[in-house]
């Protein structure tokens, strides 16, 4: 029997997957076994997958009859591993590429640190390999939010060679089989997100470090997060969150927690509201009415909606322009995405990041003059400026254009406050009714 069982859970996903396997199949540790549980797929994934690897006997494929979400397609194929009497068991995200001395770095780690029940990849974005996706990460009962050190920190030898915290991602984690017959397999009920969380939270509340080891890497292009058809992965996301924290804090964070929550869920209705749109919102609104009232598993209908993308502030704000200056500021990685951005939707604009090329070498002149430049900040709704000086743009694309834009962020305040007030003694009879509080 194989020393690892390695899991690799996909839906509709047939390049990464295929690339995924690859990936795992060209590691220099040889001492493992893969498990490819599909999730009923309408893709050509199942095809390609039997095509490419079916006569590979290291490879076993798995075909669930629905979609069963990552925790219940990576639960699939743990149980299956777990029956095989697999040492060690690896989950593996279809999306995610193994450098090729990651799976025996990983089994070296755990064989040779036996406090440790879960050992984790240093993942980086798939793309962009000098910059850190995850590397541990810390929960912030304080703040009811995790605290992931060393996302995108640049790969400069700095970082410690462990890093042990209180959750790693689930796209390139190993566990030991001893630990998941004391903790089980994953939450299920999660479906999606915040499942890996909680896994490595009861991990350590069985009396195991969870580990992140920086000599085993892999990347992983965390496309699933994306909202870019319509709102499911901000349905799981918001839902799960909300009950993580509600199954972990005591009754005199609870007021706390409220407000907090209440305050983010806010800024999205009110970002909706600004854009022109509503789906986002209506989404959020049923991950929180579903999360306060205990209601798991697959969403239920009117849960998900198509996202509308009519908000077309970055064309109000220089579609007319030529020349295009970004104040990039403490956001060097999104200036460098909407400089791309910009260039394929208008390929004639000649768009100049300040402070991360030099207007010489760029254009061949120091006279490079703008016609319009655009400052990035964090929240255009907690923006002190709003003279107009510069166009502003946020982290979310919204972006400071006009008067009109002005007021609504000087009416930001007054409506959360107000939003707060009216829903928080809601939030809070539903916590204490259906969370024991």
């Amino acid at each position: 029997m194989a020393k690892i069982g390695i899991v690799i859970c996909n839906y509709n996903k047939q390049n990464d997957v295929i690339d995924c396997i690859q990936s795992v199949l060209e590691s220099k540790y040889e001492d493992y076994h893969i498990y490819v549980v599909d999730n009923a797929s309408t893709d050509e994934s199942v095809r390609l997958i039997r095509e490419c690897y079916g006569s590979c006997d290291r490879l076993t494929l798995i075909e669930n009859s629905e979609n069963l979400g990552g925790s219940g397609g990576f639960n699939t194929g743990l149980r299956v591993a777990m029956a095989e009497g697999h040492m060690y068991l690896m989950c593996v995200d279809n999306d995610a590429l193994l450098d090729e001395n990651c799976i025996g770095t990983l089994s070296d780690f755990l064989d040779s640190h036996e406090k440790a029940g879960i050992a984790a990849a240093k993942i980086y974005h798939t793309g962009q390999e000098n910059y850190v996706q995850q590397y541990g990460s810390f929960i912030d009962y304080d703040n009811y939010s995790v605290d992931s050190t060393y996302l995108n920190h640049i790969e400069d030898g700095s970082m410690p060679d462990v890093v042990y915290s209180d959750a790693v991602p689930a796209c390139a984690l190993m566990i030991r089989r001893t630990v998941v017959e004391q903790i089980g397999v994953m939450p299920e009920e999660n479906f999606l997100y915040w499942d890996d969380t909680e896994w490595c939270v009861r991990c350590r509340e069985a009396g195991y470090e969870v580990a992140s080891v920086g000599a085993a890497a892999a990347s992983h292009a965390m496309g699933a997060k994306k909202e870019d058809i319509n709102t499911f992965p901000t349905y799981y996301a918001w839902r799960n969150w909300i009950k993580f924290f509600l199954d972990h804090i005591d009754e005199e964070r609870l007021s706390d927690m409220a407000e907090t929550f209440l305050g983010s869920i806010f800024e999205i209705n009110y970002t909706d509201l600004y854009r022109g749109e509503e789906n986002r919102s209506k989404t959020v609104m049923a991950a929180l009415d579903d999360a306060l009232h205990k209601v798991m598993g697959k969403a239920k209908e009117d849960r998900i909606f198509n996202l509308e993308l009519t908000y077309d502030g970055l064309e109000r704000a220089i579609g007319d322009k030529s020349d295009i200056a970004i104040m990039a500021g403490e956001f060097p990685l999104y200036a460098d995405a909407l400089k791309e951005k910009i260039k394929v939707m208008w390929p004639d604009k000649r768009v100049y990041i300040v402070g991360l090329q030099d207007i010489d070498e760029a254009y061949g002149t120091a006279h490079f003059q703008p016609d319009a430049t655009i400052t990035i900040c964090e929240s255009i709704f907690r923006q002190d400026d709003l003279s107009l000086s510069t166009y502003v743009m946020d982290l979310d694309g919204n972006v400071l254009v006009d008067e009109d834009d002005v007021l609504m962020v000087i009416n930001y305040n007054f409506s959360r406050r107000s939003f707060i007030f009216s829903m928080k003694p809601l939030f809070m009879r539903l916590s204490r009714q259906n969370y024991g509080f």
